[in-house]
């Protein structure tokens, strides 16, 4: 699950995307009301976290201006105004949810999950085929033929997204968005790294290799040399 976090305070923000990158999600933060609506308008996420109070645009303004222009991305409601009146206004202005500060993290995940359900479209695979290779995400299993491979949790989140996207070129950008979280390129080698020992275990010892890399565009699952 991919979520945005529209918050001001530096610790509380913090806290949040930890929070929920401890629990397997993609959390994403901005941290005024002009930044949170563009990345809003411009990302795929399945739940927003908006808090009311923000510098620049206000969290209902925000909100309002999503709704106006289509957006229904489930949007939940952080706010210091706990007042029904206020959670009244939240929810007219175009929110799903209304959670009055201070909460437990517990309950928030436990209402982002509600509304990520909710949003829920046509149901995701959950086995991905590339030839012979074989990715299970429900049970974790990965084999290829009567092979069953052993693949570390970061090897897996690799390949689990490059069979997604199979027989298309994944950057490096790609890769570190999805795969890392990050939204940079720290010039690392990280990804060097797990590509080459992902390779040595789908790969190493089959006749037909799978995974390629793309000259001066990333990398590619597929299934044949061309």
């Amino acid at each position: 699950m991919r979520i945005l976090i529209i918050e001001d305070d530096r610790e509380s923000a913090d806290y949040l995307v930890k929070a929920f990158r401890e629990v397997g999600y993609i959390a994403d933060l901005a941290s005024d009301g002009e930044e949170g609506l563009s990345m809003a308008e411009s990302g795929d996420y399945d739940v927003l976290v908006v808090d009311r109070m923000l510098p620049k645009r206000d969290g209902l303004s925000l909100i309002g201006s999503l709704r106006d222009k289509g957006n229904r991305t489930p949007v939940l409601i952080l706010s210091a105004l706990g007042q029904v009146d206020d959670r009244i206004k939240g929810l007219r202005a175009g929110g799903d949810d209304y959670l009055p500060k201070p909460y437990s993290f517990a309950e928030l995940l436990a209402r982002v999950e509600v509304l990520s359900r909710r949003n829920v479209g046509p149901a995701e695979e959950t086995t991905y085929r590339v030839g012979d290779l074989e990715l299970d995400r429900l049970s974790h299993r990965v084999a290829r033929g009567k092979d069953e491979l052993t693949l570390q949790p970061r090897e897996f989140r690799l390949l689990e997204y490059l069979m997604k996207h199979a027989g298309q070129v994944v950057t490096r950008t790609m890769l570190l968005e999805n795969v890392w979280d990050y939204h940079f390129d720290p010039q690392t080698n990280v990804i060097d790294v797990h590509i080459s020992r992902l390779r040595s275990k789908i790969d190493k010892g089959f006749e037909r290799p799978l995974l390629h890399t793309i000259r001066g565009a990333g990398y590619m699952i597929r299934d044949g040399i061309r």
